[in-house]
C-alpha cells in the first residue's frame, strides 16, 4: 500500500491518495480497512475508491462524495490498470467545492498514477 498524504489543499479541504493491489472487492475492502487503522484516515470525511477487477469487473464506492467513485474508475479504465484499488481521501474544510471536487479527485488519481511504484 502506498499513500501520498496531503497533496492538495483547496478552500480548507485536504486530499490524500492511496493505492494497492486488489484483485476483487474483498481485497479492496481489506485495503480500506488497513488504511482506516490510521486514525487520521478513519476520521476522514470521505474515502472514495474504485478498482477495475479482472475477475469481477468495475467496482466503486463514493463514500458520500457522490460521483467521485466513477471519476476514479474512468481513470483506471483509461490507464487499463486492472486489479489495483485507488482511494482518494478528503477531509472537508467547511466550504463546498461544487464541481471542483471532481477535478481534485482527478488530480489525486493522476498524482498517484505518476508517482506510484507498480
Amino acid at each position: 500500500m502506498q499513500t501520498f498524504d496531503n497533496i492538495i489543499n483547496d478552500r480548507g479541504s485536504k486530499y490524500s491518495v492511496t493505492g494497492a493491489a486488489a484483485v476483487d472487492k474483498a481485497a479492496a475492502l481489506d485495503v480500506i480497512k488497513a488504511l482506516k487503522r490510521t486514525k487520521k484516515f478513519a476520521k476522514a470525511t470521505h474515502n472514495t475508491w474504485a478498482v477495475l477487477s479482472s475477475s469481477e469487473g468495475p467496482i466503486k464506492n463514493d463514500d458520500g462524495e457522490a460521483g467521485a467513485g466513477i471519476v476514479i474508475l474512468r481513470m483506471l479504465e483509461r490507464e487499463e490498470l486492472f486489479d489495483h484499488v485507488i482511494i482518494v481521501t478528503r477531509w472537508f474544510g467547511g466550504t463546498h467545492l461544487g464541481g471542483d471536487r471532481f477535478r481534485r479527485v482527478q488530480e489525486c488519481v493522476r498524482y498517484y498514477l505518476d508517482a506510484a511504484d507498480f
